[in-house]
């Protein structure tokens, strides 16, 4: 990693419901991805100011009250192009389309600065858009790590600009594959519930925040395997673990999530011993990103592409198939 460091600033006024609230749990309220542990540790190194006095993390905010964190946030991050293999799935001098595995994080963040999509494709391409700044050059959209599939990534400027556009306006289809958990009553469904921080634990999200935003998903039985189903899901907003969150909050985690659902414990539930040692192979969450259209940046014709599914999704589902299932 190279760069320097400046301070970041975050400014919050005390509504009128917020008035009697502690300082820790008012931050931790707050739409910055900080967990009330992480809020305190800030507070105590006087990284937090009160109507310009630093407070304990149980001082008794008041309506009005004008409470200012500070955090170190990373400049001029030089991100460096690393020789990583990458699966092309489609590429022009606008767009590479690229089919990415799981575990692979797509841009430089915060414990990842190495080994990201944007540090292969820097090796790869040498012309990504620069719009998406020192971390993000080209991105987009994004994958979760631990979910594999398809992701457009823009080469130039104008290409960002449009294909944001259309993102913006909903015009890109992205169909996910899903493995999860329960008998999906009825073929086809939506779900419409916002999605935002969860209102306790700040680095996950939840349909319970005060504060989500719209969010909407439609999804189709694939194939039944008794208590395990998979599902085609299409998303018409892109919140962050929108499709995982969705899914828990109706009753049917992804296999192999442990952030939503517990999946842990659900496979403790499962009686058959070779089914459960079949199903604990799935190390991340059962979520591919399986199809994806939108119309060429440059050309505008009408793109679509289609990613198998990977090999450790493909080996439950054709185990479910040949007659084992959940009881």
């Amino acid at each position: 990693m190279s760069g320097n460091f400046m301070e970041k600033h975050n400014q919050f006024t005390v509504s009128v419901n917020e008035g009697g609230m502690r300082l820790d749990v008012f931050l931790a309220r707050q739409d910055i991805a900080l967990s009330r542990s992480q809020v305190q540790r800030l507070i105590d190194e006087k990284r937090v100011r009160v109507n310009d006095d630093t407070e304990k993390a149980s001082f008794k905010l008041r309506t009005g009250d004008t409470v200012i964190l500070t955090q170190e946030a990373p400049k001029d991050y030089h991100v460096l192009p690393e020789d990583i293999p990458l699966s092309i799935v489609y590429e022009d001098p606008s767009i590479v389309v690229v089919d990415k595995p799981a575990g692979m994080v797509v841009h430089p963040a915060a414990g990842h600065f190495q080994g990201t999509l944007v540090n292969a494709l820097l090796h790869h391409c040498r012309d990504l858009s620069g719009i998406g700044g020192f971390l993000r050059p080209g991105i987009v959209h994004r994958l979760d790590k631990d979910t594999s599939g398809l992701i457009v990534v823009a080469k130039s400027d104008s290409a960002h600009q449009e294909l944001a556009k259309q993102f913006k306006e909903h015009l890109v289809r992205k169909i996910y594959k899903a493995l999860v958990f329960g008998d999906m009553e009825g073929d086809e469904g939506i779900i419409d519930s916002p999605v935002g921080r969860h209102p306790v634990d700040r680095k996950i999200m939840s349909t319970k925040s005060r504060r989500g935003k719209e969010a909407l998903t439609r999804w189709n039985v694939a194939e039944r395997y008794g208590t395990l189903t998979l599902l085609d899901v299409e998303i018409e907003t892109g919140r962050t673990h929108q499709i995982r969150v969705h899914l828990h909050s109706a009753g049917h985690p992804v296999l192999g999530d442990n952030v939503y659902g517990n999946s842990a414990k659900r496979l403790q539930n499962i009686h058959e011993p070779l089914l459960r040692s079949k199903l604990r192979e799935m190390k991340r969450q059962a979520l591919h990103a399986w199809r994806l259209e939108f119309h060429h940046p440059a050309t505008r014709q009408h793109l679509q592409f289609v990613s198998h599914l990977p090999r450790d999704m493909e080996r439950v589902c054709v185990f479910l198939r040949d007659g084992v299932r959940c009881s």
